[in-house]
């Protein structure tokens, strides 16, 4: 056995967010099934283009690989991962044991997840556990960080390094609950925050100026692909809080060439996110290949 463990880990995301960079990341799904070359190869098609590949969860409580696991794969193959973390499936003792493998294997970013609900997903039958939700578990990962577990007792084998983060979403109906909310995460410890997809600038114009303003914490607003007006129309009924407006799906339904039209649509929506926030958190579903091309039309350079 060597006398030292040694792993390689990536800061490029944690650094350029603290640099004040406008920010880039790229969301690509963990495979189902034992191949992840499909995943690897969406991945690296966002080399040079993203500070960090965001690896869901179990998005939507639908079955994939585990996130940790995938994450760990794209740090093999030199890509710098987000790795969420969600409290639907594992208790304060398996996010804790998870927590701290992903440290020692070199994953340092950290997407704080309550979870979506199991009935919303494929196995509708299974138990969900939720011990946590967002806000403790971004208190957990700051107790871990200064060297001490759920209960105060010190990790008596090193502290964890963890840039963690969590997401909002500007366009609750509820805004005095989007500000009690948005302000507990700062208080439990989010050093960046990652929207749902926005449809609605304005109302992120608002978001930006009256409660993100002051905190001086990175948001990175989520930017969906659409491919037809019919994926808009789905994308309606199927994810609670989005309306695309009826504008965006009339330009798709009369577009000659509908998923170029929605890159377009995306890359003018890069554009706006420029002005009003430090970042953009693209979601391209099964077309992750189509992001670089995305970024390309927004007119936004590589990254360093």
């Amino acid at each position: 056995m060597p006398d030292t463990y040694s792993f390689s880990a990536f800061n490029n995301f944690r650094t350029a967010a603290q640099k004040g960079d406008f920010l880039i990341t790229a969301e690509v799904a963990p495979p189902k099934g034992g191949d992840p070359t499909h995943t690897i190869e969406m991945a690296a098609t966002l080399k040079g283009r993203v500070h960090a590949v965001n690896i869901t969860d179990g998005s939507r409580a639908v079955m994939r690989m585990s996130s940790l696991v995938a994450s760990v794969i794209l740090l093999q193959n030199g890509i710098e991962p987000i790795c969420q973390f969600a409290c639907r499936d594992r208790n304060r003792i398996g996010l804790q044991a998870d927590l701290m493998g992903a440290h020692a294997l070199g994953i340092r970013n950290i997407l704080a997840l309550t979870g979506d609900p199991v009935k919303a997903g494929d196995h509708p039958q299974a138990k969900a556990v939720f011990d946590l939700e967002a806000v403790r578990l971004l208190q957990l990962i700051r107790n871990m960080n200064q060297g001490f577990d759920f209960n105060e007792k010190p990790l008596t084998d090193g502290a964890l390094d963890l840039f963690a983060g969590a997401a909002v979403d500007p366009q609750s109906k509820s805004w005095s609950g989007l500000q009690s909310r948005f302000e507990k995460k700062i208080a439990a410890g989010a050093q960046f925050f990652q929207s749902q997809l926005i449809t609605d600038f304005d109302i992120l114009e608002k978001f930006m100026n009256k409660i993100a303003c002051g905190y001086n914490k990175p948001i990175l607003a989520g930017i969906f692909l659409l491919k037809s007006a019919k994926n808009a129309q789905f994308i309606n009924k199927a994810v609670p809080g989005v309306n695309i407006p009826e504008h965006i799906i009339e330009r798709l339904a009369k577009a000659k060439h509908p998923l170029e039209e929605g890159m377009k649509i995306a890359a003018e929506q890069v554009q706006i996110a420029q002005e009003l926030c430090q970042g953009v958190h693209i979601m391209a579903v099964k077309r992750e290949d189509l992001i670089a091309p995305i970024l390309d039309l927004a007119g936004v350079e590589k990254v360093s």
